[in-house]
């Protein structure tokens, strides 16, 4: 089975505004036995903004591809791979998966802007988590470490470093009769300490960040996605809302 989703979303923090358009390709496949699924993010972004800190102005304008991201994600348990008509009897209880997902620096990028629609360094990104059925209801818990490579072209020919980024999310989902669903979420943020040429910078990262999604079909192959989160409380400031739609048109898997 596979999965196209477009859309837009758009993050304001202070006077300064990213907003972002995003391809995704997604296929679901079977490896041993179990299911599995390969993801392919493509986004463009549009950068603006500017303002002042310790006497100086911080200007950010900046338009073009930002970094993909690519993604793989596995269910260890609960959740094995299933043909079409066996899945119509499918009934999910407790899932159990793991995920990796890598950025990939080829985002546009100038090294005499301090913002950018590119970072100019990888990430990598394990994660592992877990998903309970009640009735209609998903409770949802998974943790994540985010690892940073090296950005040594900062500003000039500086060397910006950053500790890795540790989150735990959580999701409370309820799904309707007609498959349309709705959740509640909270991510907690902790770590990140940045350094430029070995110097720390900022402090560490410590924040918690609660949205709302919703997902409606259209139709068997189609469906519409609205969400939104904001930020509930920022040990560094660095707080942002966030607001987005997306299309999603699924084919292969069924008749």
């Amino acid at each position: 089975m596979n999965f196209v989703t477009g859309g837009i979303a758009q993050a304001k923090s202070g006077a300064y505004k990213l907003t972002t358009e995003a391809l995704s390709l997604t296929h679901v496949l079977d490896v041993a036995g179990q299911s599995c699924r390969l993801s392919l993010l493509l986004p463009y972004a549009e950068i603006s903004g500017s303002a002042n800190a310790g006497g100086q102005t911080f200007n950010a304008s900046s338009e073009g591809m930002s970094d993909p991201v690519i993604k793989a994600s596995v269910n260890l348990y609960g959740a094995p791979a299933l043909s079409v008509e066996e899945f119509k009897s499918y009934r999910q209880d407790l899932i159990i998966g793991a995920s990796l997902a890598a950025s990939i620096p080829w985002g546009k990028y100038n090294s005499d802007q301090m913002m950018n629609v590119g970072a100019n360094r990888w990430f990598i990104q394990p994660g592992f988590g877990g998903s309970q059925a009640v009735g209609p209801w998903r409770f949802e818990l998974a943790g994540m470490a985010t690892i940073y490579t090296n950005n040594n072209n900062f500003m000039g020919n500086k060397t910006l470093s950053q500790n890795p980024i540790y989150s735990t999310q959580t999701h409370v989902i309820y799904y309707f009769e007609n498959t349309a669903w709705i959740s509640v979420d909270a991510t907690y943020y902790t770590g990140g300490q940045s350094y430029l040429n070995g110097i720390a910078v900022s402090g560490s990262q410590e924040n918690w960040r609660y949205g709302s999604t919703l997902s409606y079909p259209i139709n068997k192959q189609n469906s519409i996605r609205l969400t939104g989160s904001t930020g509930g409380y920022s040990r560094t400031n660095n707080s942002y809302d966030l607001y987005g739609i997306s299309w999603q048109y699924r084919w292969g898997g069924s008749p």
